[in-house]
């Protein structure tokens, strides 16, 4: 039997095309969402086309509460959860000053706490099985600062930093995790984080979901700590990364900022970020 996969803000977006593509590879879905009637259309959708069973619940995980009343209704049912995939976030564009405080924390609480909530806990049952996958989706946005953006590019920032730790922590443990860091990708964000205005959206710089779930979903059953996709990627300045560095201990990683010209098998990393996009320019800002 397939692993079954719980992912967060699977209702549209990124999201939603991870869905199809664990679907795709027949695993069964647990799906969590804010919206029920959206929860209902998609999980009608992959049950027609690809014959897996799908869960539903409806959540916002911007309430601390929760990701505990997930866990709490998985266990009274006797759901375990194989892979956890921490998809949902948001983000907002405009000046720090100007985006209402409350918008901010929630970027926090969803992008950040959230994160952190759901992989503490949900990992000890893996651990204890020796068995299990954790998908982050960051984003290229957390490799550099982003002005009109800052509060989600520090977010962002977090799970990147957040998961390559965890990948040294639970090295020969039997359980995997990998930072899915997506460049500018064809879903409702722009809309929702009011960037439909700016060049990179107009220009039509912009991956499909779908490519970016199957680069995902390779990068996760692989075990890489690190999945960087899309031509945006161009736009970052290198890609920091964690290592064994000779003399440091297992849990004393070092980090460094991966020179671009280099290429990815060249370097003596002990974990390797898979890279569909292999030119990395200088960075640079995110204009209107």
């Amino acid at each position: 039997m397939n692993e079954t996969t719980l992912i967060t803000g699977a209702s549209s977006g990124i999201g939603l095309a991870l869905a199809r593509e664990f679907a795709r590879n027949g695993h069964p879905l647990i799906i969590v969402a804010p919206v029920q009637a959206e929860l209902n259309r998609v999980a009608n959708e992959i049950e027609k086309e690809f014959n897996v069973h799908v869960t539903l619940l409806a959540a916002d995980l911007t309430r601390e509460e929760a990701p505990d009343e997930l866990l709490f209704e998985l266990q009274e049912n006797g759901r375990e959860v194989h892979i956890l995939v921490n998809n949902a976030g948001i983000g907002k564009k405009g000046l720090f000053v100007d985006v209402p405080l409350e918008r901010e924390i929630d970027i926090i609480r969803l992008n950040v706490e959230a994160v952190v909530r759901m992989t503490k806990l949900f990992l000890p049952e893996m651990l204890s099985r020796h068995s299990g996958r954790i998908l982050n989706t960051a984003s290229v946005a957390g490799f550099e600062p982003g002005p009109l953006l800052s509060v989600y590019h520090a977010s962002k920032a977090f799970v990147l930093s957040f998961t390559e730790a965890l990948a040294v922590e639970l090295e020969d443990s039997g359980v995997s995790i990998t930072a899915l860091c997506p460049g500018a990708t064809d879903t409702d964000f722009f809309l929702k984080a009011s960037m439909t205005g700016t060049r990179m959206f107009q220009k039509g710089n912009v991956m499909a979901p779908g490519e970016v779930a199957e680069e995902a979903y390779k990068a996760l059953m692989h075990g890489d700590p690190l999945c960087v996709v899309g031509a945006a990627n161009k736009g970052v300045g290198g890609i920091t990364t964690v290592y064994d560095h000779p003399g440091h201990g297992a849990y004393e990683p070092q980090i460094l900022r991966r020179p671009p010209a280099l290429a990815t098998s060249a370097l003596p990393w002990r974990y390797r970020a898979r890279i569909s996009s292999p030119l990395i320019a200088p960075s640079r800002r995110l204009r209107d």
